[in-house]
């Protein structure tokens, strides 16, 4: 079965980034995500399927924070849901890439629905992403 087979629709995904260089190293060689199309302003990324866009956009994308579970969230942000092992392999990358987290890795809402790993980064552009895994993946839309 190919991407395009996929029973799980694919998102598409277009970020501002101030730097394709440095977007380029981050994506590619951190995140492992693989290269597609490019041209001087922009870059494709495979992001697990998902067709993710960094664009040359100068300037910082505004943030603001929401305080969830007793951290102050960076909004807007994307990113991933993981099964825990992909998860806690992709946090060991990105420790021993010299990240640093504006959330560390943690397990949040401990025995509550939606029990859930989560950790968020920026990117060398600011741009926020999450990464997280459900203990169950059930209840990615529990109550």
């Amino acid at each position: 079965m190919t991407t395009l087979d996929s029973p799980i629709p694919r998102f598409h995904l277009a970020v501002p980034v101030d730097d394709l260089e440095a977007a380029g190293r981050f994506y590619g060689e951190v995140l492992g995500c693989v290269r597609g199309r490019s041209a001087e302003t922009w870059i494709d990324w495979n992001l697990r399927g998902h067709q993710f866009v960094t664009h040359l956009a100068p300037g910082r994308v505004r943030q603001v924070r929401n305080a969830v579970d007793g951290h102050e969230v960076p909004v807007p942000h994307f990113g991933l849901i993981l099964t825990i092992p992909q998860f806690h392999e992709l946090a060991d990358r990105l420790r021993a890439a010299g990240t640093t987290f504006v959330i560390e890795p943690y397990l949040r809402f401990e025995g509550l629905p939606g029990e859930q790993w989560t950790m968020f980064l920026h990117d060398p552009a600011g741009n926020a992403l999450e990464f997280k895994a459900f203990a169950d993946d059930s209840q990615v839309f529990a109550v």
